[in-house]
């Protein structure tokens, strides 16, 4: 029985120079049940990359013209072919191969002579892996398709969203945060009222202030949106950010009443970026404030609502001109 994705068999794609070499690959993974699609350089390569879409590709580093290294850079950069699994099959174990590879973003490396126990175990590993990261792209885009249904539901909130990861974005970068928080963040951002999912519209566009059992649905959303996203708890921070960020720099927040750094920075940061949004913008109850009102009240609140260092940096970007 042949390996399947989503019942259609697995399809590697083998590239190399040397004929002799692609025949002993396309036998191995030919009698496992794989797919094989084969590529004789570089060019070829890319172009079969975007041709047949493979789950796995097995690149010789050494190939003339284009290496094996710049295919895999060129594939890892690429948004559409970044998590496809890259395979750097090196004539030698030396170090300077690797972190070559490691520098083009491969998945994994091979050392000819290619043993077949060892190789087919690496491919099946690479193989399930690209599977379930297939799996929580999916559930990601369900996912931010909902953040944006959302969005949808209330009038007064249109292009929330892309303001408040664009703010909650330069911020993080001002602080110090790194290209993946940054990327997690961006992710955070986006999902942050997602809960809200589970609030009536009536509760939403409400001209005048909740009633107590109204604020209690409003005040449930952080809770509803982390577990709506626990399917991306492999990353952690996301959950983490959607469920904190409405607790209080004071501890007088929700829903755990964390404060000072107990909050996490990513969850402080989100907090600063979606007030600052929030004041600016129409609301059924009030109408949206003047940048200097917003930074005003930005500053009363540092240290009881907000990160005191995180306003600094805030309203600093603000008035140099590095954020509009």
């Amino acid at each position: 029985m042949k390996p399947a994705r989503e019942g259609k068999p697995i399809r590697i794609l083998a590239v190399d120079d040397s004929e002799e070499n692609l025949r002993l690959i396309q036998a191995l993974l030919s009698v496992a049940g794989y797919e094989v699609v084969t590529a004789s350089n570089g060019q070829d390569a890319l172009l079969k990359v975007e041709q047949e879409s493979p789950d796995l590709v097995l690149l010789d580093a050494m190939m003339p013209k284009m290496n094996g290294f710049e295919v895999c850079s060129r594939l890892k950069g690429k948004e559409e072919t970044r998590l496809t699994p890259v395979v750097l099959v090196t004539p030698a174990d030396e170090p300077e191969y690797k972190v070559r590879g490691f520098e083009a973003g491969a998945d994994d490396f091979l050392t000819r002579p290619i043993h077949s126990v060892e190789f087919l175990a690496r491919v099946r590993s690479l193989v399930k892996a690209k599977r379930l990261n297939d799996q929580l792209v999916s559930v990601e885009d369900t996912i931010l398709a909902l953040a944006t249904a959302i969005e949808a539901k209330d009038p007064y909130t249109e292009g929330h969203i892309e303001r408040v990861t664009r703010y909650a974005l330069s911020l993080g970068g001002e602080v110090g945060l790194s290209l993946w928080e940054l990327e997690l963040l961006r992710k955070a951002a986006i999902l942050h009222d997602v809960g809200k999912i589970g609030v009536s519209e009536t509760i939403l566009l409400k001209p005048g202030p909740p009633t107590e059992e109204e604020w209690g649905q409003l005040r449930s959303h952080p809770v509803v949106g982390e577990k709506i996203c626990l399917p991306l708890k492999q990353d952690r921070l996301i959950p983490e950010v959607i469920r904190h960020h409405h607790e209080r720099y004071d501890g007088s927040g929700y829903p755990d009443g964390l404060a000072g750094e107990d909050i996490p920075l990513a969850a402080r940061i989100m907090a600063v970026a979606d007030a600052y949004d929030a004041l600016t913008s129409d609301r059924p109850y009030r109408r949206r404030l003047s940048k200097e009102e917003a930074i005003q009240i930005l500053k009363q609140e540092a240290a009881r609502q907000f990160d005191p260092k995180l306003v600094l940096a805030f309203v600093s970007m603000l008035d140099t001109g590095r954020l509009g």
